[in-house]
């Protein structure tokens, strides 16, 4: 096998992959949708926020959730959070919930000391996470590491 450049530390031809499949759902996502009528209210939802923010190192263990803001009101009691793996998708302490808001869906976690932590909030296949009027939000990537 050939490379350029060093080889990838472990993992990274995982975050490689991740990254390569969400730009590949953006770009077919966003793509067709653009037109002169393309406003805020007939765009697709997008992650305004997430907590612990996407990139994050040394995330307190006693982090129980993980929660997302989305720009617009959204369909209550359906949503997609997707693995990237079985191994960096934490443990479930609950079922998802959103808060009165509309906006912000929390999921409830039990997270471990060292470990990077990953999770999709919706893909190009399941589309969970949609507005009031249907549309699904863009898929978006949240992955940070917990403190040792």
């Amino acid at each position: 096998e050939i490379r350029d450049g060093p080889s990838p530390r472990p993992g990274e031809s995982m975050i490689r992959k991740m990254i390569m499949v969400l730009g590949m759902c953006v770009s077919l996502s966003v793509g067709p949708t653009f037109a002169e009528d393309f406003t805020l209210q007939s765009a697709p939802p997008v992650v305004v926020k997430s907590l612990p923010e996407s990139g994050t190192q040394a995330v307190p263990v006693t982090t129980k959730e993980i929660r997302v803001v989305f720009s617009k009101p959204m369909k209550l009691g359906t949503w997609s959070w997707a693995m990237v793996s079985k191994e960096s998708f934490p443990a479930l302490t609950g079922k998802p919930r959103f808060l009165d808001d509309g906006k912000t869906c929390i999921l409830p976690v039990k997270l471990e000391a060292g470990k990077t932590y990953s999770v999709l909030v919706n893909t190009q296949k399941l589309t969970g996470f949609q507005d009031e009027a249907g549309t699904p939000a863009m898929p978006y990537l949240i992955i940070f590491e917990t403190a040792k």
